[in-house]
């Protein structure tokens, strides 16, 4: 099958992945300031949460492009899915940022969400180290 390039696809999900670790740094600083502010017992900005909030919603929009994107390239690529353990390892992560953003929206109404958002977000340190990983090789496969 002759398919044009796919490096135009790519380079968006470069941007995406770099942005989504970017806007998984600034979360977890708001996110220290906000458990820092809540543990001293001392008044936050009020700003800081609807930042918080906000950055989490970029974060969700970046990870499901980068889903997006994945499926409809490797799908357009090779004609079907599972090629590299990146699949399943950002399904993971994409798993697991839903799983976040859903507890955060339950931590004022459920005393149990603010330790599913707070596991669901360590566990998510170690999938996008792992998606990182998996990603370059796979980006390998499509350079010329």
């Amino acid at each position: 099958m002759n398919l044009p390039s796919f490096i135009w696809l790519w380079q968006i999900a470069a941007w995406s992945m770099g942005c989504s670790l970017l806007a998984y740094v600034m979360l977890a600083v708001t996110g220290g300031w906000l458990f820092n502010r809540r543990t001293l017992k001392r008044s936050r900005p009020r700003w800081l949460r609807p930042l918080h909030y906000s950055i989490g919603i970029v974060l969700v929009t970046f990870v499901l492009v980068l889903l997006a994107i994945g499926l409809v390239g490797t799908l357009g690529y090779y004609g079907s899915l599972g090629h590299s353990p990146h699949l399943i390892v950002g399904l993971l992560v994409v798993t697991l940022v839903l799983i976040s953003a859903t507890s955060a929206t339950q931590i004022g109404r459920r005393p149990w969400a603010r330790s599913l958002h707070l596991a669901a977000n360590g566990l998510l340190f170690l999938g996008f180290i792992a998606v990182t990983f998996t990603g370059w090789t796979v980006v390998q496969k499509y350079l010329p």
